[in-house]
């Protein structure tokens, strides 16, 4: 079986977890996620199967948008509500919408530095920050560059009259790699106040939304209905940006073999191209400016 299953991760599930139980319900190995999400947050999480794991990159670069919130008035050690509580700040006076919106429109940039939590998963000297947070160690952490293409209010914000804390509504459109929780710290910073991210759902990734997916509950219910494929979506789905080439017998050997196509017995002139068989998906290629031809960037099926 190779596609694509637009998954509903459910709150409190890994995402390995999801992969995990698919592979047993789908009775496969070859599976993955592109891009994954904190067991606390819910949302959209393309699974890719068999050929479709191929596909991974292409999915995560496509970009991801979250709706949640940001609780000011406290901090804890995992940047959002699992942690424990690190300091805590009475807000006396609750921020107004337009400084909301001002504050959250300073963030959008396509080179926004961030600099990971240290409960996250990314590598330093071979072992991920989360191990060195649970022994208790700091390490220096690397930057990391990301997009955020717009962040904004989705709702009015509630201010705890008596906790003296006020919790912010919104919705961020932003590249891969990007901490929303670390965004949602980096606010706080900006008015010296502490600050979590109380909640966060994804809603789109890789070209899928909320409403295209279904939970594993629903996988497990098709593959005993016999209806698998209604769910699983082609690989092309992940494609629908490039320019698509159907292949003649002559090229589709050259392509079957790992072959170079010249730019002008294809006639286009895109970066890159799907190049088709008999109306299947067989590769990608990218076109070399140097030596003004087309080479393979990844092969889906040479039969």
């Amino acid at each position: 079986m190779d596609g694509i299953i637009p998954l509903y991760k459910e709150k409190g599930m890994t995402s390995f977890a999801c992969v995990s139980q698919l592979r047993g319900i789908l009775k496969m190995k070859r599976i993955g996620h592109s891009g994954t999400l904190d067991p606390n947050v819910e949302g959209v999480l393309p699974i890719c199967l068999g050929k479709g794991t191929k596909l991974v990159e292409y999915l995560m670069n496509s970009g991801k948008v979250y709706q949640g919130s940001i609780t000011l008035g406290f901090d804890t050690t995992t940047e959002d509500l699992d942690g424990e509580v690190v300091s805590t700040k009475p807000l006396e006076k609750p921020l107004t919408d337009d400084e909301i919106d001002e504050l959250l429109n300073s963030f959008v940039s396509e080179d926004l530095i961030q600099i990971p939590p240290m409960y996250s998963a990314v590598k330093v000297n071979g072992k991920r920050l989360y191990e060195y947070a649970r022994n208790g160690e700091e390490v220096e952490r690397p930057e990391r560059h990301v997009q955020i293409h717009y962040f904004k209010q989705i709702k009015d914000s509630v201010y705890d009259e008596d906790k003296k804390q006020q919790t912010i509504f919104f919705e961020v459109g932003c590249g891969k790699g990007t901490y929303v929780r670390t965004l949602a710290v980096d606010f706080g910073k900006k008015i010296d106040m502490p600050a979590v991210m109380s909640s966060l759902t994804r809603i789109k990734s890789g070209g899928f939304t909320v409403e295209d997916t279904f939970k594993i509950s629903d996988v497990k219910s098709a593959v005993e209905n016999g209806t698998i494929d209604d769910i699983v979506k082609s690989i092309d789905y992940a494609l629908t940006d490039f320019k698509h080439i159907e292949l003649n017998e002559s090229q589709w050997k050259i392509v079957q073999n790992g072959g170079f196509l010249d730019s002008g017995v294809l006639g286009i002139n895109d970066d890159k191209c799907v190049l088709t068989f008999n109306n299947e998906v067989k590769a990608l290629y990218f076109f070399d400016e140097n030596k003004q031809i087309y080479k393979p960037e990844k092969m889906f099926s040479n039969q």
